[in-house]
């Protein structure tokens, strides 16, 4: 996993006051980054870069000259250089003879390079502005942007407008505004440029991780003398909806649970063959699957189940009810909460009352707002990017994708969770591996996005 920051400023600093490392330095490398990245690409000749007046435009002009000779290259500066950096990469450029415009050119080019604003926006876009990333996304070109997105603010959203890069170089480390979903859209695909040390000693510790493909832990049995219950046992409550259960169950086998029984009063609940039907609870089970397809429900019988110590996953309508106040101080309990549900969570533990709107603007700051008043709870806040927290570590699993917009995708990650829970890995541990196994499992489907099946996602985890 790699760690991530909301600023990279004292890392910077750092840098100079430690290293003897000039932010001079520190620039000729991010400007170095992103024309490594130039080099990887194929029948490249025509290359725009775009620059602000601030820092992230000194990154730009830097790139600018180091590109020139090698491509044709356009620089175009929107309006005076202000920042001290800026003010000494524009006097280089002057000094070399690399010409300068003020306008876009009206013509086509390879590559467009957004060294517009960075990461350190933080006022609305003006109207000239908005035209002129409006007239950069319309043009067909190779588009990367410099540190941000031009237009994406410091808490991940976008403005009215948004430079949508193919490729985002982010300098020296990950960002946690880069990784919003709002902001998924816009930034492409990720990559860190170097500024001149390795990681170790660039970075410094942090609460934020972004979550690698290896961070995936399938639960692979090397035990050779061993049986059924040596693997756990799911026991998963089936509600109105019966179908969530059935899925949550079968996501739960194929993920390596040893038994899975589903508990309903409902004799006509038709099971695959592998799962058991039971109208009482197990007397062996190792971990429960709540929530999914509930509906409405007595009250009575499920606060029963929810004093059970064994770990659980709890999903969907029981996170619409203030019964789920009952164990928020327990250990080794998961919320797999939607943003809608979530909020309606905030709201029972009278921690925020907003809309939807709000939290998908706000994600890590109500994540761990949450976390903080129930350190105990791991928090699985679904999403394009999928927030995993725990007290005070927050995981970001950026694998999600829109072929997970699909009815019946949360209760199998709610399977995959309680599979992991009933084989003895901790809530974290089965949080983590669950949402990876999920979204890993999605990107194996072979066929049109729009027509995944969650029966799709069940049978791509067994190839992983």
């Amino acid at each position: 996993m790699k760690k991530v920051y909301k600023s990279v400023e004292s890392l910077d600093k750092r840098c100079y006051e430690k290293y003897g490392l000039s932010e001079d330095l520190l620039q000729e490398h991010a400007a170095l980054g992103i024309y490594e990245h130039i080099q990887t690409l194929s029948d490249i000749t025509n290359i725009l870069v775009v620059c602000g007046g601030g820092n992230n435009g000194a990154d730009g002009m830097a790139l600018a000259r180091l590109l020139d000779g090698n491509y044709k290259v356009t620089l175009c500066v929107l309006g005076e250089p202000k920042s001290p950096m800026a003010k000494i990469q524009y006097q280089r450029l002057q000094k070399l003879g690399i010409e300068v415009c003020t306008t876009l050119p009206n013509q086509d080019f390879d590559v467009i390079v957004d060294a517009i604003f960075g990461s350190g926006l933080n006022k609305e876009l003006n109207d000239f502005y908005i035209h002129t990333i409006d007239t950069l996304n319309t043009k067909k070109a190779i588009k990367i942007s410099c540190d941000m997105p031009s237009g994406i603010d410091i808490k991940g959203n976008p403005s009215q407008v948004a430079f949508k890069a193919d490729t985002t170089i982010a300098m020296g480390a990950l960002k946690l505004s880069l990784l919003s979903d709002l902001a998924k859209d816009y930034t492409g695909d990720i990559k860190i440029a170097n500024l001149g040390l390795c990681n170790t000693k660039y970075e410094e510790t942090t609460n934020f991780y972004c979550l690698e493909e290896q961070d995936l832990k399938l639960p692979i049995r090397t035990k050779k003398s061993s049986h059924k219950g040596d693997f756990g046992h799911i026991l998963v409550v089936a509600g109105e909806k019966i179908g969530a259960s059935v899925l949550a169950g079968d996501a739960g086998f194929a993920l390596g649970a040893g038994l899975v029984s589903v508990l309903t009063h409902d004799d006509r609940l038709a099971l695959p063959h592998h799962i058991m039907h039971t109208h009482h609870i197990p007397h062996n089970i190792t971990s429960i699957a709540i929530g999914m397809g509930l509906g409405n429900f007595e009250k009575d019988e499920i606060k029963k189940i929810l004093t059970l110590d064994v770990p659980k996953v709890c999903d969907a309508d029981l996170l619409h009810s203030d019964i789920i106040l009952d164990i928020l101080e327990d250990e080794n309990i998961v919320l797999t909460p939607h943003p809608k549900e979530f909020t309606s969570l905030l709201k029972i533990c009278d921690i925020a009352d907003i809309d939807a709107k709000t939290l998908q603007e706000n994600r890590f700051f109500y994540a761990e707002l949450f976390c903080r008043k129930y350190p105990n709870i791991t928090l699985v806040l679904k999403g394009a990017n999928t927030i995993i927290s725990q007290n005070d570590k927050m995981y970001i699993n950026p694998h999600g994708s829109s072929i997970l917009s699909q009815g019946g995708s949360g209760d199998v990650l709610s399977g995959f969770i309680a599979s992991y829970l009933a084989q003895g890995y901790d809530a974290l541990q089965s949080a983590i591996n669950g949402s990876l196994a999920l979204t890993l499992s999605a990107k194996t489907y072979p066929y049109n996005n729009y027509s995944l099946k969650p029966q799709d996602l069940i049978e791509g985890v067994r190839k992983l």
